[in-house]
């Protein structure tokens, strides 16, 4: 998309080019996308020992709860913080968070990480508060920046991230009185949330990107632009999401699930991915919003038959599907964008996607009996290896010192 401040943006470029500190603190991106592949990685590690029988983890919740909490709200935090540190500095053409501050942020989703592998040792009012300290005071950090320019089309993508928060404060409120929170409102609520900042995000940038990349090809054919089938589409999210945080078992919810996903798809042919094939880079990303009306599909057979469509793998597409695949694609293109670096995905990063798209869809499998013992097993190493190799592949670029960029 263009930058409607390039001077702002030149400016923000120079000051992470003056910064004389470590590497990884000259843009918000770095840190927290570091965090995120390794996260994924280690949370991962976590799960699969604790799906052996052995205990590792000294937490508060059940280990399913644990492992949902870490990959919606830990894993999906980072990324989210990355993204957004790093887009509102161009939304709002003001300057970007680096060095210490941005250490400091980087700290507190760390602590929150830490104190989530103790918190049956740690009274569960702190526990909250720790881990609610990274989300707030980035969207304290995030409010500041977009009111202080005046950006307020950009205001809907915070009330979402507000909503988020909001989902993890509840998730945290159910483990502290005994319940499965992996099976509650607030788990729901940050995943409706999180899938909403993928529609809203997704329907700027993919069509955005996907029509530049067409151009330069010199090929034929143009997404189809933002309009009123967007909003409908958007609006319907929105309704049918909330009505499934609150009660997810509702018979009615289950058509309107199924025209949503409809909705989702229709928008999705009309950006034209399959145009973008020789591109691993964008390709990808029509990919992970795929993911998106597939389990809006899924989740309402899974309402009218979870014995034919279980909901855990209804829950996977949108959590392992649309949140994983589409925040390494964000992450991948992001990362390259703003180090300078040529926007092509080669063979090994090709590979990455190629390992976490069938993870997902091993995930789908495992949700079955008889399947659930191999199948999610091997759906959890394709998701280590994807993500190893993901952090080592971007670990010199997230490192490495800032390049000029061109204007």
């Amino acid at each position: 998309m263009a930058d409607p401040h390039p001077s702002n943006t030149r400016n923000s470029s120079a000051r992470v080019r003056r910064w004389t500190g470590p590497a990884l603190l000259s843009f918000g991106y770095r840190p927290l996308f570091l965090g995120a592949g390794l996260w994924a990685v280690l949370a991962m590690v976590l799960w699969l020992v604790e799906l052996t029988g052995t205990r590792v983890l000294a937490t508060h919740l059940d280990p399913i709860g644990w492992h949902a909490h870490e990959m919606l709200f830990g894993y999906l935090g980072a990324a989210l913080a990355g993204f957004m540190l790093t887009a509102v500095p161009n939304w709002t053409g003001r300057l970007p968070i680096l060095g210490w501050p941005l250490a400091v942020l980087t700290g507190l989703w760390a602590v929150g990480r830490a104190v989530m592998l103790v918190s049956a040792l740690v009274p569960g009012p702190l526990v909250m508060a720790l881990d609610l300290a990274f989300p707030l005071a980035l969207l304290a950090m995030s409010l500041r920046e977009v009111l202080a320019g005046r950006n307020w089309k950009n205001l809907p993508l915070l009330a979402l991230f507000s909503l988020y928060i909001l989902g993890n404060a509840l998730f945290h409120l159910e483990g502290l009185n005994g319940g499965f929170p992996a099976r509650g409102p607030g788990l729901r609520l940050g995943l409706s949330a999180a899938l909403l900042l993928i529609t809203l995000v997704g329907g700027r940038v993919i069509p955005s990107f996907t029509r530049n990349w067409l151009v330069k090809q010199g090929q034929e054919g143009r997404p189809a632009a933002l309009g009123p089938f967007d909003l409908i589409v958007f609006a319907a999210s929105v309704l049918v999401l909330l009505g499934w945080s609150v009660s997810p078992t509702q018979t009615a919810l289950a058509p309107v699930m199924l025209l949503v996903g409809g909705g989702h798809l229709l928008r999705l042919l009309r950006w034209k991915g399959w145009l973008t094939r020789g591109e691993a880079l964008l390709w990808v990303l029509h990919m992970g919003y795929l993911f998106v009306p597939l389990g809006f599909i899924a989740m309402g057979l899974s309402i009218l038959d979870p014995v034919a469509l279980p909901y855990a793998g209804a829950l996977h597409l949108w959590m392992a599907g649309g949140i994983g695949v589409m925040t390494l694609a964000i992450m991948s293109r992001a990362s390259l964008a703003h180090a300078g670096l040529p926007l092509h995905a080669g063979g090994r990063l090709t590979l990455v996607y190629h390992l976490i798209i069938g993870s997902v869809l091993l995930r789908l499998g495992g949700a079955y009996p008889g399947a659930d013992g191999w199948a999610n097993h091997l759906s959890a190493l394709l998701w280590l290896a994807g993500f190893a190799l993901f952090t080592v592949h971007y670990w010199p670029v997230w490192c490495a010192k800032p390049v000029p960029k061109r204007f």
